[in-house]
């Protein structure tokens, strides 16, 4: 979300008088790709862009493509082959080893509905929903790169060329799982096309409960991944760089304001032992999707004891000492291995060296 975020602001800051944009999409990959589908480039016929599809292998190309696309107001789509071993293939020696395709889409500012605008609408979201855009047509190029917004699998539309009914699987399965699918769908003509049902998980939602320095790190950090900042803790502890950074600050006794979801993890690092026995069993009830204590195993089997929360540890989002195990000893060190964890469980990962995976890293 962050990267949409960008895109957002370099086109409202744009003179669309003077400049004319085009937005560049990775919309499938197969095999390996720095980027995955999802990934986002906005390009200015000046030259500058924001964004990016890939570690920076294509994207002097995708200049060029976007370039193409603006001034000659039609949507495109380029496959970027660098599977094979071909010396003027892009991409060769550069890592990427992958086919990936990308739809370049002219932006008119006077489109209210343009692909910026629809963005937009999705970026504002606090809850999930399927992005659906048509990239690949045999017959009809008018519906290549078109897209919709729906908020829910059974939605119903009549803004877009495709009979949902089609690829209701589809929909549901990506849904479901939080995973991008390419489906076939018919068109309302009975013409095939193909359709990227691309998952779009809302703002992560970090909750942090302290108001010691070392919070400064985490909201850092989660500053940089795009995530929503909101602090509990006294207010007075906390620093004017948080109060900066952060979405909303609470103090401990307001925590029954908070409104946790599927993507609000709550990590509790008050340094204070009563604050965090207190907080824990709200937090608990809420059902908040990853809870994290800072601190060594026994002042959390000690909390449970005390708490008479039997079990506690196997709770599978509960996790003391909160974080990966990464020898991390810095407020900064800390804050990483518990940003990491975070990452890992929302997206289901073991969060161990990728050398030991089997079979794709993605």
């Amino acid at each position: 979300m962050k990267e949409i975020r960008s895109i957002l602001a370099s086109y409202d800051a744009a003179n669309h008088k003077l400049e004319k944009l085009a937005l560049a999409a990775v919309v499938n990959v197969e095999q390996s790709s720095y980027r995955r589908i999802g990934a986002r480039m906005l390009v200015s016929s000046n030259g500058q862009w924001v964004g990016g599809i890939s570690g920076g292998c294509l994207e002097g190309d995708a200049l060029r493509r976007s370039q193409q696309a603006i001034f000659s107001n039609k949507v495109s789509r380029v496959v970027y082959d660098t599977i094979e071993e071909d010396e003027h293939q892009i991409g060769i020696g550069l890592g990427c080893n992958g086919r990936i395709e990308v739809l370049f889409l002219p932006i008119d500012p006077e489109d209210k509905d343009n692909p910026i605008e629809k963005l937009r609408r999705i970026e504002g979201k606090k809850e999930p929903g399927l992005h659906l855009q048509v990239i690949d047509s045999e017959s009809h190029i008018d519906s290549l790169g078109r897209s919709i917004y729906v908020s829910h699998p059974n939605a119903v539309s009549e803004d877009f060329p495709i009979r949902l009914q089609s690829i209701q699987e589809t929909l549901d399965v990506s849904f479901r799982e939080r995973k991008n699918q390419i489906a076939f769908a018919e068109t309302m003509h009975g013409e095939r096309v193909k359709v990227l049902v691309e998952f779009m998980r809302p703002e992560t939602r970090l909750i942090i409960v302290g108001d010691n320095y070392d919070v400064n790190a985490l909201v850092g950090i989660a500053e940089h991944l795009g995530w929503e900042s909101h602090i509990i803790g006294r207010r007075k502890k906390i620093s004017q760089q948080v109060f900066a950074l952060a979405k909303r600050v609470y103090e401990y006794e307001q925590f029954s304001e908070i409104v946790l979801d599927d993507y609000s993890p709550v990590v509790l690092m008050s340094h204070d032992y009563n604050w965090d026995k207190k907080i824990l069993p709200l937090v608990l009830e809420k059902g908040a999707p990853y809870i994290g204590l800072l601190g060594p195993k026994t002042r959390m089997e000690k909390m449970r004891d005390e708490l008479n929360l039997p079990g506690l540890e196997k709770v599978a989002h509960f996790h003391s000492p909160v974080g990966l195990d990464i020898g991390a000893e810095s407020p900064e060190e800390i804050a990483l291995s518990i940003a990491a964890e975070i990452l890992s469980v929302f997206r289901n990962r073991s969060g161990g060296p990728l050398r030991e995976r089997r079979g794709s890293i993605h």
